[in-house]
């Protein structure tokens, strides 16, 4: 019995290490360091911790169709490793930012100016939304799939979304199902649908 129970208390140890290893390797990897810098870079100054990017923003047209524009690890470099990037959301009049995910990361979404409809759906199917008006912020959780739509008719919307990731990653679900190789067929069993209608969903994602 006494064997047994040691035996227990092992498997109860390891198992318990193996959950806390995954949950410590389930975001940005801790570094061991005050920063990271890229092979190459030498005499570093503030330089390498500004990003500049966001200046073409700056009393520039708004866009004519949604446009997000990144501060991530691939466009600041010194983010690497900091656990934080942002992107500028920028959406016309009727206006919509597909149902995508971040597979590495919550998003928290501040609405700067006009309003939003919002919504992501659970693990469960259940769908959360919302009406945003500006000064509002909404979170959708860590790898679930959420969207964003300007219903205004006569008013662009901005938006900001930070991100507890230096990269992210973003899966959108039109792009990932339609315009990737994924086979007509298998499509069109998993729709309840026909391989004339797969087909004509690639074709419009394609023209845009």
């Amino acid at each position: 019995m006494a064997s047994r129970i040691s035996t227990l208390k092992f498997l109860f140890v390891l198992i318990s290490s193996f959950t806390i290893s995954q949950k410590a390797l389930a975001g940005d990897p801790d570094i061991i360091s005050d920063f990271l810098v890229p092979q190459g870079v030498n005499n570093l100054d503030g330089n390498f911790f500004t990003y500049t990017g966001m200046r073409s923003l700056v009393d520039a047209d708004f866009p004519t169709n949604f446009t997000v524009t990144k501060a991530s690890m691939a466009e600041f470099p010194a983010l690497n490793g900091q656990s934080v990037s942002y992107a500028v959301l920028q959406f016309p009049s009727g206006s919509t930012n597909p149902p995508h995910t971040h597979p590495r990361s919550a998003e928290l979404l501040f609405l700067v100016a006009g309003s939003l409809q919002v919504g992501f759906v659970d693990t469960t199917n259940k769908l959360f939304t919302q009406s945003l008006q500006a000064g509002d912020m909404f979170i959708f959780p860590k790898g679930l799939v959420h969207f964003q739509y300007n219903a205004d008719a006569n008013n662009p919307a901005l938006a900001i979304s930070a991100f507890g990731s230096a990269n992210a990653g973003t899966v959108s679900l039109p792009k990932t199902l339609f315009a990737t190789d994924i086979d007509d067929t298998i499509l069109a069993k998993s729709f309840k649908t026909d391989v004339a209608t797969i087909q004509a969903l690639k074709a419009g994602l394609a023209s845009k």
